[in-house]
């Protein structure tokens, strides 16, 4: 058990019966009155999200899921799979639990996913920066050069980054997976 105020993304907890994950949570403190901790839900089963205000002394059951290193292998239609390098388990895992987050998925990436004591896949941890060829960069613009000159480029997993205005196709850069900008060239 853990109190409200400690949720935080990819926690899983229970709640009625059923699996939930943390996808994003807001702490509140007005000043007056309690706290609140407002937390996305994603049900695990049906993959459905809903928001739930717990109030900050609230208790809450957490699941204990364990973290297992595997490599990114290939994706198949709407199904993602994954292979621990160890025990050469494979895991089948939805695009819709990577959402957006599935443009910075490579083939023979390392990540790490979060995975239940039944074998279910919970949650994933992308490695906190990675590389990339640029596939497509717009042209630079002329003239405006006053300030920072940036443009968007598409890499290889077919990801939008903005750049700075010398970044050509071809190029390699480094990619924050946190929030997708950019750190410079590999």
């Amino acid at each position: 058990m853990i109190p409200a105020s400690e949720l935080r993304k990819g926690i899983v907890i229970e709640l009625n019966g059923r699996l939930y994950r943390i996808t994003n949570t807001q702490y509140s403190n007005p000043g007056r009155g309690a706290a609140s901790m407002r937390a996305q839900l994603m049900d695990i089963q049906t993959e459905q999200t809903q928001f739930r205000v717990f109030s900050a002394e609230d208790s809450i059951n957490n699941i204990y899921v364990q973290t297992e290193q595997v490599k990114y292998l290939y994706r198949e239609s709407d199904t993602l799979v994954f292979m621990n390098g160890e025990t050469y388990d494979q895991y089948e895992v939805s695009t819709t639990l990577f959402g957006d987050d599935v443009l910075y998925l490579r083939e023979e990436m390392d990540l790490a996913l979060m995975v239940s004591e039944d074998d279910k896949v919970l949650d994933y941890e992308l490695p906190k920066s990675m590389t990339y060829t640029v596939a497509e960069a717009e042209a630079a613009a002329v003239g405006n050069t006053a300030g920072s000159v940036n443009k968007r480029v598409k890499v290889d997993t077919g990801l939008s980054v903005t750049v700075p205005g010398f970044i050509n196709a071809g190029d390699t850069i480094k990619v924050d997976t946190r929030d997708g900008s950019y750190l410079g060239r590999a």
